[in-house]
């Protein structure tokens, strides 16, 4: 006869039931802990949260429906464009930001690229890579609003301190997600690459980045809409875009203008995620590309299979 197996003591009971729900019990201690620091922080005041509904209901009743004459031409210069909208608050402040967004998302992916590379542990020796990482910190220890106050100061107003700021920001974000990124990747290709007698520069060119590049192309896209989101901050001081002119509303206290404003952010931003989706299925559409090259990774998924596997991507089904 089999024997009967032993009762479980109360305590490997209880061990046994945590680890079915760790997760669980992780979340529910987490959320605990955090209570108790707020409840800290506030000095037990939890009525403070309730009071300040009323603040919301007298805010949302003097902001009442948006209002769309952000979305008509302006009075003064006179608009010779076709359509009136083109000469619009909304849409100049909104083509500003975008402007601003683009160009200091493409400087900045430039650079963080640069400095990854540099920065990965299995790219670089550990004083470099140490020393990259510092100077990526210090990049994006300060938030690209503070960033902007000081370009403000020395520049003065308009978009360059914008783009510069947010720049700047970029690098240190962007820098350090890429060289997790690479650091992330399989050594069995570095190896390999390092084997055949390539320089570092190549390794990076030719290995690292078709090793990661879906992950480059989705973090650039995001930082792109981050900097879109964040270009109606840093115009509140002054460095152009959207924000400035939100800015005058709010000191005006023309809260229906302000809404229909962030409303067109919104909706901006959506179709930027729209279109992150679409640009990023370009390189993993039914996994046919999932490291493309630099020359393929724009291209739609068939046409890349083509071209690195010789094949087409329907007869691999």
């Amino acid at each position: 006869m089999s024997e009967s197996p032993k009762p479980l003591s109360p305590f490997h009971s209880a061990l046994r039931f945590m680890k079915s729900f760790q997760v669980l019990v992780i979340l529910t201690s987490l959320t605990g802990l955090a209570f108790l620091v707020m409840d800290g922080m506030i000095n037990g005041q939890w009525d403070l949260m309730t009071s300040g509904w009323n603040n919301v209901k007298i805010f949302l009743s003097e902001t009442g429906p948006p209002n769309w004459s952000v979305l008509e031409a302006r009075s003064y210069p006179t608009c010779e464009e076709r359509y009136d909208v083109f000469c619009s608050i909304a849409y100049i402040g909104m083509l500003e930001t975008i402007k601003i967004a683009f160009v200091s998302t493409v400087f900045g992916f430039i650079g963080a690229i640069l400095l990854s590379s540099l920065a990965a542990r299995n790219l670089s020796p550990v004083w470099l890579s140490v020393s990259i990482r510092i100077l990526l910190a210090a990049m994006r220890s300060l938030p690209s609003l503070l960033w902007a106050i000081l370009f403000v100061i020395v520049l003065g107003l308009g978009p360059l301190p914008g783009i510069l700021a947010m720049t700047f920001y970029t690098i240190g974000y962007l820098g350090k997600l890429q060289y997790e990124a690479i650091e992330g990747m399989e050594s069995a290709p570095l190896e390999a690459s390092r084997a055949t007698g390539m320089s570092r520069p190549e390794v990076f060119t030719n290995v690292v980045v078709p090793e990661t590049s879906n992950h480059l192309l989705s973090q650039m896209m995001f930082m792109f809409e981050y900097n879109v989101r964040h270009g109606s901050v840093i115009g509140i001081v002054g460095a152009g875009g959207i924000g400035y002119y939100i800015n005058n509303y709010l000191q005006f206290q023309m809260y229906d203008k302000v809404f229909s404003l962030l409303i067109i952010i919104f909706l901006v931003v959506v179709i930027i995620d729209f279109i992150s989706m679409g640009v990023r299925s370009f390189v993993n559409e039914k996994g046919d590309v999932r490291r493309p090259s630099w020359l393929t990774v724009m291209l739609p998924g068939k046409k890349a299979a083509q071209i690195h596997h010789g094949v087409d991507a329907e007869d691999e089904d």
